[in-house]
């Protein structure tokens, strides 16, 4: 398996509801770099994964739709957690409309899956896997 990783960041503000956030149910904000794995069994006709600069700007993207943004405000999240399980999930769901929308070109359409992860501290990240 063949696979190329983009980064990126972004700043978000959230807060929690449940007893198991603690003082992180209060409004809060986080940076998280945000790595964007994309993978794939055999490479396209020109030997890449992805076009690296479609993947980069696409990845800048979708997290500019989220970018300096208090979660707790947007529709999209309304009575959600925020985690950062969700948000890698959510991102990658995004990736992955713009592959099959052929937004990172047409050997984008050979991508087996695609994984996101958002390192919340140099310690602490979580991901999210998908198919593709």
């Amino acid at each position: 398996m063949f696979s190329v990783t983009v980064r990126d960041h972004v700043m978000v503000a959230h807060s929690f509801r449940g007893e198991v956030f603690g003082p992180a149910r209060n409004l809060h904000g986080a940076t998280f770099v945000v790595d964007a794995s994309f993978r794939r069994a055999e490479l396209d006709a020109d030997n890449i994964v992805v076009d690296i600069g479609r993947a980069t700007a696409k990845l800048g993207e979708v997290l500019g739709e989220l970018n300096y943004r208090n979660l707790d405000e947007e529709p999209a999240f309304a009575g959600i957690n925020t985690s950062t399980e969700y948000l890698a999930k959510v991102i990658a769901d995004r990736l992955a409309e713009r592959v099959h929308a052929g937004e990172l070109g047409e050997g984008a359409h050979g991508l087996s899956g695609i994984t996101v992860t958002l390192h919340e501290s140099h310690i602490a990240w979580a991901s999210y896997e998908r198919a593709l």
